[in-house]
């Protein structure tokens, strides 16, 4: 028997190859079944994609969804249906983020976010002063890129001492991650320190649901998890990275140069705005899928028994199970889809927020200021699709980004610096099936 053989079944023996292999969580019924996966949406051309089988509303479809999260936006226009742009903003359509390898992925590009702290050492968010300093925009750490003229363009102050850069987010199979059972969240991150000997122990925090006034839930998407619905994430996202107010966030950031009537993005004829498009199209988007061909390689096999030994799969958590169809979530604003429902997805992640020593010191949540060093486990389904890694892009390769976890990861990361080179490049070969 070779020594790669008897060191998997030497790992099976001591973990279990049931639990390495797949390592479920969630509310699991017999009848579960895996989401399907794929990247279907062809940027730009819409007619040749393929939904989860997700039901649409009436006259809606999924390449009308995709369509209008691709198109791209102007400061004002002639045209009744126009929703404006900026006066801040960072981008002219949701796809000029996301479109890595096809419309809804990650992207090479970062924000920029800013603050200090106050004498009591707590995150304070900036003041920036624009228009020769006659306006203000406060409230927010983030600081636009772009300007629909030179009066509003944005510029970090000196005295705002936290800086950071954060990358673009994955959305493809994101309604999945939506309809993740709380309950199941709060498990992963009650078992994570008995998990580790008490080194890891995942936050999993409440943020308020926009579209239901005064419901809480469990966030899951922003780097500081501080969106638990889709509607949520993209509402806030129009108006802050794109400049587009909507019902869910109807004032823009500042008026310097405006040109258009709050909220600019109203319903069209199907009575949908784009809010309501985007939420769509992104509930209706397969998950990453695996290169099955090198994942079944005995390299990339052995590499994933790995990266169950060391350690890696307490936050890259390797299957998660949906709520049930028919549950009723985000305050009764949303039902779980059969689509969606009972799904077994493999996102690599646990979506809680962890102290791995790359934390920025941004806070995004009132009153959790202890979120300030924390940021979200990146999700690795996808990640053969990236160049750059980790919250910020700086790590170019893999090694250097397992490199850079300390803090709840130190141990983990050790391990790996410590494998044979043959070792090294299996775990790499598995993470390059991701």
């Amino acid at each position: 028997m070779s020594p790669r053989k008897k060191l998997i079944l030497s790992l099976c023996a001591s973990a279990g190859c049931a639990v390495l292999v797949t390592a479920f969580v969630g509310i699991a019924q017999q009848s579960a079944t895996e989401a399907p996966a794929g990247f279907n949406t062809p940027s730009f051309n819409s007619a040749a994609s393929v939904s989860n089988g997700a039901e649409e509303p009436a006259g809606d479809t999924f390449a009308l969804d995709q369509q209008v999260f691709e198109r791209n936006h102007q400061a004002k226009s002639d045209d009744p249906g126009e929703t404006g742009l900026g006066p801040v903003y960072n981008a002219t359509a949701c796809v000029s983020c996301h479109e890595n390898p096809n419309t809804g992925g990650a992207s090479q590009i970062t924000e920029v976010r800013v603050g200090h702290n106050d004498a009591n050492g707590n995150f304070v968010n900036p003041t920036i002063f624009i228009n020769d300093g006659q306006n203000t925009i406060t409230g927010r750490s983030l600081v636009n890129d772009r300007a629909i003229c030179p009066q509003a363009q944005e510029h970090v102050p000196p005295t705002e001492n936290i800086r950071a850069l954060r990358a673009v987010l994955n959305t493809l199979g994101d309604g999945f991650v939506e309809a993740i059972d709380d309950q199941t969240l709060v498990t992963i991150a009650a078992n994570q320190p008995g998990q580790s000997e008490g080194r890891i122990h995942g936050e999993a925090i409440e943020v308020p649901i926009f579209e239901a006034t005064g419901v809480k839930r469990v966030g899951r998407f922003g780097w500081k998890d501080q969106h638990g619905s889709l509607l949520s994430f993209i509402s806030d996202a129009y108006l802050n990275e794109m400049g587009v107010t909507n019902r869910l966030r109807p004032t823009d950031i500042t008026t310097v140069c405006k040109t258009t009537t709050d909220p600019e993005d109203v319903a069209d004829n199907l009575g949908l705005a784009d809010i309501d498009h985007f939420a769509q199209f992104i509930r209706a988007t397969t998950v990453p899928p695996r290169d099955n061909t090198l994942a079944a390689t005995p390299s990339a096999l052995h590499g994933q028994l790995l990266f169950q030994h060391l350690g890696c799969s307490t936050c890259h958590v390797p299957s998660i199970v949906t709520a049930a169809a028919g549950t009723v979530l985000n305050g009764g604003t949303f039902t779980v889809p059969s689509a969606l429902g009972n799904k077994v997805i493999h996102p690599f992640g646990d979506f809680l927020l962890h102290d791995i020593g790359t934390g920025d010191g941004i806070v995004q949540t009132t009153g959790l200021q202890e979120t300030a060093p924390k940021l979200r486990t990146a999700p690795l389904w996808g990640l053969r699709t990236k160049s750059r890694f980790m919250h910020d892009l700086k790590s170019l390769s893999l090694d250097q980004a397992i490199a850079r976890h300390k803090g709840e990861a130190s141990e983990p990361a050790d391990r790996f610096a410590d494998l044979p080179a043959n070792d090294k490049q299996d775990l790499l070969n598995f993470l390059n099936s991701l």
